[in-house]
């Protein structure tokens, strides 16, 4: 149809002609209300956002000088962090004269990011910004995949 007795139609039926694909050969036009339309859309997109799920940035602080229970304490809560879907950032705080021994704090994120094993991905690598060390960390796909297998196989009510 030509664009003439397009536009013909459309008056016609008292709708707006909408281009929709104008790459198109030839170009792809509907007769539709564009008030109407156009609200649907809004509203679509309304509620694509609020289904959505946003996924936050904790952060987790750790000293030099943390004992090994008191890591596994805050791993454990990173952990619940990770299954909720949120990335983690891990602050390493260097107090006085830690910042004479730069590499602890470097072989501590090693040790944290070992302790995940391969539950984790490496967002942001440990870098070292005035007094304090930072990573990110997110939970893998294949973490995910494990887990929800986890759950097929486990009789539930038990």
């Amino acid at each position: 149809m030509s664009r003439s007795e397009a536009l013909e139609a459309a008056e016609q039926a008292e709708l707006d002609l909408v281009e929709i694909s104008p790459n198109a050969d030839p170009p792809v036009a509907k007769i539709i209300d564009w008030g109407k339309y156009n609200y649907q859309r809004t509203k679509q997109i309304q509620k694509n956002k609020k289904n959505a799920k946003a996924l936050e940035l904790k952060q987790m602080r750790v000293g030099l000088k943390i004992s090994d229970h008191d890591l596994e304490v805050k791993a454990n809560k990173v952990q619940k962090f990770l299954d909720q879907g949120h990335k983690v950032k891990y602050t390493l705080r260097y107090k006085g004269r830690e910042l004479a021994h730069k590499d602890v704090g470097f072989t501590l994120a090693q040790k944290i990011i070992d302790s995940f094993a391969d539950t984790i991905v490496v967002d942001q690598k440990p870098q070292f910004a005035g007094r304090q060390l930072n990573f990110v960390i997110r939970r893998s796909q294949n973490a995910k995949t494990q887990d929800t297998q986890r759950h097929k196989e486990t009789p539930e009510g038990k």
